[in-house]
């Protein structure tokens, strides 16, 4: 079947029959594709019926489906014209792993990060409401763990005051990455494990099923219980908000979901679906452990065995040194956003399980959390990939630099992070923390330098601090001499002097060890911070040479290069300057090595450019 549908209209010719066979071969397809190229996996396996039922009953792309974050639209693209182009997901000009408005005409809006698709959805509507003309169907499809970002109750609010018609599909699967946290869960929690109530429960129970009558007053009163259970704690908020909630539903059900969809397309009303669906669905490995098979490098579909070769990483060395750490200091305490395995820190959760704060996915709460924290005498760690601080702009600033607080920020997948794209990319953390005063800024060249550089953030530094450091491993062995925060001279040259800062620095390294091998010795300093710059190092090192060369694996503009001409500058020192960077554009996804040598930053290509510079003196001479 799979391979007749090219667009949606080929599958609203399908009957029940083949439609459920659609599923099938879809699920099927994905475990073989994904296994070949990575990416998210469980979250698209428990969305193959909801997707297939918005398809058949509503007329995309004149209708519009947002899809929160983005990471379960695979099923979407199969089914939009872009199946013959899965072997190219996620890599370097191929298809993204997240919906892309220039990519088709299906996806409605470009995501990426959590909790926007109510937002986004509400936007399109209020602007058919304003224009008139004709109306569209406008639909937001988002998980229980986007649900835990206060954005997406801001955009209910505002929707249910402007009463502005649309359908928001909650697709519950009981989990983002990793468990879901939230007020409702431990409320239904703290419902079921109340003793009066468990008592009383237990009681009737036992009287009841002693006979046949009691078993069917039994099973009516127990349906009867949850019915109510549901619509008191899962409708109220949303009808708080002038919603009418529907549901739960049963999210594998198609049949009854198509039946929903057309009766709920008649209907202009502000509603909440309330879907229950199960994340992995249809593969044991994914369904038995879907944080597992969240994300996933390529694998073998067969064992379910991960294909990527293991070894250590920077988030790993991070979640050891704060177990070490923590064990010397009882006021260390770690601050995630629903990402305790994707920052490293599951280790730490697990030995001291009361000093792990996960507040779900709210970056704001968690920084200004960590604020309150350290008031109180904590030295809170705030855990977060740093494309995703970016959220947190605002408290960073007024609630933990303004007050000078000792909040520690370690900023993971900083840098370009690979296949996940634009959205992902973590190059901007330098530029929007640099002009925030009272900010210190560090990044780590080796697991060695994170180490130090993270007990020196908790035991001796005072105020806010940033570490940022790359996905993956360490590139190269470096020949580091000094510990701390102080910068490194690590080999001594003349005439060009090359100033790199973090990931950077094993890619000057290289660019060295290749020049010297032309006979040209240069000068490559190991900045370690940048903010405040070691500006001694640098006006010495620049007074010496007749070209600085500037590497960060972050953007140019506002980064550490642009800040180093200032520096020179306010000082009347003219020099050459060769500043490596990446550009102002969005980056696109691609292996993180990949990028790098596109955009020119890797070690050949900058010796390559030292190279004609030197060239070009001495033609000049």
């Amino acid at each position: 079947m799979l391979e007749t549908i090219h667009s949606p209209k080929d599958i609203k010719q399908l009957n029940m029959d083949q439609l459920t066979q659609l599923a099938a071969e879809i699920r099927e397809f994905l475990i073989q594709n994904v296994a070949q190229t990575g990416g998210h996996l469980a979250s698209n396996l428990g969305i193959v019926e909801l997707t297939l039922a918005l398809h058949y009953v509503y007329d995309m792309p004149e209708d519009k489906v947002i899809w929160d974050v983005g990471h379960q639209a695979y099923v979407h693209k199969i089914l939009t014209g872009r199946q013959q182009q899965f072997a190219t997901l996620r890599q370097s000009g191929g298809i993204s792993g997240f919906p892309k408005t220039s990519e088709s005409v299906y996806d409605a809006f470009n995501t990426g990060h959590s909790s926007t698709s109510i937002s986004a959805a509400v936007g399109y509507a209020k602007a058919q409401q304003l224009q008139g003309g004709k109306k569209s169907h406008i639909a937001a499809v988002i998980g229980d763990g986007s649900m835990t970002g206060g954005m997406a109750f801001e955009a209910l609010n505002h929707c249910g005051h402007e009463n502005i018609p649309m359908l928001v599909i909650l697709n519950d699967n009981e989990m983002s990455i990793s468990e879901n946290v939230g007020g409702v869960a431990a409320h239904l929690n703290r419902l079921r494990t109340a003793s009066t109530y468990t008592r009383l429960k237990t009681k009737i129970s036992n009287r009841l099923v002693g006979s046949q009558k009691g078993k069917t007053l039994h099973r009516v009163i127990r349906n009867v219980k949850n019915t109510l259970k549901y619509t008191l704690l899962h409708a109220a908020p949303f009808e708080m908000f002038g919603f009418n909630y529907i549901g739960p539903v049963d999210g594998h059900n198609l049949k009854l979901l198509i039946q929903i969809f057309t009766k709920l397309k008649e209907v202009d009303d502000q509603i909440v679906l309330h879907v229950k669906t199960v994340k992995g669905k249809g593969y044991l490995p994914a369904q038995e452990n879907p944080g597992k098979f969240h994300g996933v490098p390529k694998f073998d579909p067969e064992s379910g065995e991960f294909c990527s070769a293991s070894g250590k990483n920077y988030s790993a060395v991070f979640g050891d040194t704060m177990i070490r750490l923590a064990k010397q200091d009882k006021s260390i305490t770690a601050v995630t956003a629903a990402m305790p395995a994707g920052t490293g820190l599951l280790p730490f959760q697990r030995q001291f399980p009361q000093r792990l704060i996960d507040v779900g996915i709210a970056e704001q709460h968690a920084v200004t959390l960590a604020a309150g924290l350290s008031m109180g005498g904590l030295k809170p760690v705030v855990a977060v990939y740093s494309t995703f601080l970016q959220r947190a702009y605002d408290q960073v600033l007024h609630d933990v630099a303004l007050q000078n607080l000792h909040v520690v920020f370690c900023l993971d997948r900083a840098g370009v992070v690979g296949e996940d794209g634009e959205t992902h990319q973590g190059i901007y953390d330098i530029a929007y923390l640099s002009h925030i005063p009272n900010m210190t800024i560090a990044a780590p060249s080796c697991f060695s330098e994170l180490e130090h550089m993270l007990e020196y953030a908790l035991m001796q530094h005072k105020g806010p601090i940033a570490i940022r450091y790359p996905r993956g491993g360490e590139t190269m062995p470096l020949p580091h001499r000094t510990e701390g925060m102080e910068p490194e001279v690590l080999k001594q040259g003349k005439n060009i002097v090359i100033l790199a800062l973090g990931a950077m620095v094993p890619e000057a390294v290289k660019a060295a060890e290749l020049l010297e091998k032309q006979g040209i010795h240069i000068t490559v300093v190991d900045l370690r911070l940048a903010k405040p710059l070691p500006e001694a190092v640098i006006l010495k090192e620049a007074m010496q040479s007749k070209l600085v060369v500037t590497m960060e694996d972050g953007a140019a503009m506002g980064g550490v290069g642009e800040q180093i001409c200032a520096c020179m500058e306010q000082r009347q020192i003219s020099r050459q300057v060769l500043q490596i960077a990446y550009p102002d554009q969005p980056i696109q996804q691609g292996k993180r090595a990949e990028l790098i040598r596109e955009n020119e930053m890797d070690g050949a290509s900058v010796a390559e450019k030292i190279g004609d510079i030197v060239r070009q003196w001495k033609n000049n001479d």
